[in-house]
């Protein structure tokens, strides 16, 4: 499938998606550049699309492959693709891989994580046999025993290893705790999740002869986002144009940023996408132009539309719905979501404002618990991550609300704070 032109497209979603001919009802028949539109609202595009009465997809669901994307466990969301979609998904990110590192021969181990409807083990398996170089697919999987996916990497002298910083991580420390390495690793190609500097360091050890790659920037709602830039920084990338338009956004005014150095949210058009159209529409990450000439930005972390700690995927709404659940009294007067990493683990800390003299400690404890125990209900893989030692237990902070952090130009609050280095 050809990529198809943005006025085509938006036309095609005016006329078949209740959802963008709601959301694009005021503007003229012809408006059909970027910033004729309006950006998508995650809340609304979610609510919208639903498994029943969907008001998004442009047509049935009758020839489609359907993915998971976050949501909670009473709110799930589905990502749907056509075969002819996904094999231009696949294709397109596959040329990229190349621009990751890989070369002819490579013998790659795909340490994704597959089954329960999740995307990213089938992607990367998916791409790597789309890529335009030849090379040899390990299908082991992130959920597999390390006592067995050892001895598979050290039998095919794998040279590659593909997977999430934190199933990456944990092979490593398995290795080193067992006095191993694997010398003939030459690259390690990382996604999901940012890749931090002590992260590196326990790669290092256990792959001392590899390199710390970006695999790529995509994720099964937004489809393409970046296909790595080689060199010194592995969160610089590139757009995959012409399949998918990369847009930074102000995060005050909402204008294009179009200077480099200037951070804003990412937000992407995907150009091949009909069946579920994905126009304007936050990846849920901020960036800057490293080379606006060239195209090539810099990922800084997650925007305030959404986190990842760890494995784990939230949204600042999350955190509002635990406390609307768990404060019945309504005490808490302010919310943010703060994402720190010490001890080599992300955590994640609810900054909790309350109304001055509200301060009494042994009415606060029991709505910390119960606040936590409302967003551990809506997302159990974070209390299992901790289990697994992947990240840090939640944690409360009270302050009052003028410690919450606001933008310095519009004062308004700041809904997630990432404060984990990025260099």
């Amino acid at each position: 499938m050809s990529a198809h032109q943005l006025s085509d497209l938006v036309r095609f979603a005016r006329h078949n998606s209740p959802f963008y001919r709601d959301l694009y009802a005021s503007l003229p028949p012809d408006a059909d550049r970027l910033t004729d539109l309006p950006v998508v609202d995650q809340q609304e595009f979610w609510a919208a699309n639903t498994l029943h009465h969907n008001r998004v997809l442009t047509g049935p669901l009758s020839e489609a492959t359907v993915y998971k994307t976050g949501g909670t466990t009473g709110a799930p969301k589905f990502s749907v693709y056509t075969r002819d979609e996904w094999r231009t998904f696949v294709s397109v990110f596959g040329q990229g891989l190349v621009d990751a590192g890989l070369r002819p021969g490579h013998r790659v181990a795909d340490l994704f994580y597959a089954g329960e409807l999740y995307a990213s083990f089938l992607f990367v398996l998916d791409s790597l046999a789309a890529c335009p170089v030849d090379n040899v697919r390990l299908p082991i999987g992130g959920a597999a025993p390390l006592e067995t996916t050892v001895p598979t990497l050290r039998d095919f002298a794998a040279q590659v290893v593909a997977g999430t910083p934190t199933t990456l991580c944990r092979l490593a420390e398995h290795l080193i705790a067992a006095g191993l390495r694997l010398d003939a690793v030459e690259l390690v190609l990382f996604g999901g999740e940012a890749l931090f500097a002590d992260q590196r360091r326990l790669l290092a050890a256990a792959f001392p002869n590899a390199e710390a790659r970006s695999v790529g920037y995509a994720s099964v709602d937004a489809g393409l986002l970046g296909r790595p830039v080689p060199g010194p920084d592995a969160r610089v990338h590139r757009a995959f144009t012409p399949h998918s338009i990369v847009e930074i956004l102000d995060d005050a005014t909402g204008e294009p940023v179009t200077e480099p150095g200037r951070p804003g949210r990412v937000v992407v058009t995907s150009l091949f996408r009909r069946l579920m159209p994905v126009i304007r529409y936050p990846a849920g990450d901020r960036a800057e132009w490293t080379d606006t000439a060239a195209g090539h930005f810099r990922i800084l972390g997650r925007s305030e539309e959404g986190v990842r700690v760890g494995p784990v995927s939230l949204y600042a709404q999350d955190a509002q719905d635990a406390v609307a659940d768990a404060d019945a009294a309504g005490r808490i007067v302010g919310t943010q979501l703060v994402v720190r990493r010490w001890k080599g683990r992300d955590g994640l800390v609810l900054r909790l404002a309350t109304a001055p003299g509200d301060d009494d400690p042994a009415g606060l404890e029991p709505l910390a618990k119960a606040v936590v125990t409302e967003l551990e209900n809506a997302r159990p893989l974070y209390p299992d991550s901790v289990r697994a030692g992947f990240v840090h237990p939640l944690a409360v902070e009270w302050v009052r609300h003028r410690d919450l952090a606001v933008n310095p130009r519009t004062g308004k609050l700041v809904r997630v704070l990432d404060e984990r280095p990025t260099a």
